[in-house]
């Protein structure tokens, strides 16, 4: 398996293969990933929907290839395991995220490319995605291949804390990579400040350590841009 292929390599691909079926002679889905699947990096799943009948809770998933990455905030392969999506156990997730866009691609039988922003279980997750229709000249296709590529998942925190101009302009600099040493000459004020008020956040969000901070503050901006979206 090639560890250092892109999803854009990978969709690519799929998008070839899916261009040359024709819908006189539907393709059965291994025609499209036959040669893709095994080109998947640990960050990359891929499943078939299997479109049984009209109602989206009857769909069946199939994994055709989980992924390869592990967390502790949500076992996704575990998760996400065969299964129909009626037996999905966030059902606020499959009504949000996943049903709409099924549904449109079901109608256009055209294929589908988005970075979703969503929450699983309470887990803010990004990841791309493409859904991939079968070509057919019935009126709907009998299943949809879908491949998706984890972008970040974060927990967000339990409570917003207050914070002054020198705290938002800590965190700014904290995000973007900055050492505490760095903070304080950027900012003017000793490494010791910068220490302290680092650690009163971690406390304030119930941070383990300054990375799991800045993940943290990262979730609480991703969930502002969720709300306002």
């Amino acid at each position: 398996m090639n560890k250092d292929t892109s999803f854009h390599t990978i969709t690519q691909k799929l998008l070839d293969a899916w261009l040359h079926t024709t819908s006189q002679m539907p393709a059965a889905p291994d025609d499209i990933y036959r040669d893709v699947v095994d080109l998947l990096t640990i960050r990359m799943r891929m499943t078939l929907v299997v479109l049984d009948g009209e109602d989206p809770l009857q769909w069946h998933l199939k994994v055709v290839r989980p992924s390869g990455f592990s967390s502790r905030l949500l076992n996704i392969n575990k998760l996400f395991a065969d299964q129909r999506i009626g037996e999905f156990r966030d059902r606020a997730y499959m009504e949000t995220a996943v049903i709409p866009r099924y549904r449109e691609v079901i109608a256009t039988q055209k294929p589908s490319m988005e970075l979703v922003k969503t929450r699983v279980l309470g887990v803010n997750l990004g990841y791309e995605r493409l859904i991939l229709p079968q070509k057919t000249t019935a009126r709907r296709p009998s299943w949809l291949l879908t491949v998706s590529n984890g972008r970040f998942m974060f927990n967000p925190p339990q409570q917003q804390a207050r914070m002054d101009a020198t705290d938002e302009a800590v965190i700014q600099l904290l995000t973007e990579g900055a050492t505490a040493k760095e903070i304080a000459a950027d900012l003017g004020i000793s490494h010791r400040t910068v220490e302290h008020r680092l650690e009163r956040m971690k406390e304030r969000y119930g941070a383990k350590n300054t990375v799991h901070l800045a993940a943290m503050l990262v979730a609480t901006h991703f969930d502002r841009d969720v709300e306002k979206s």
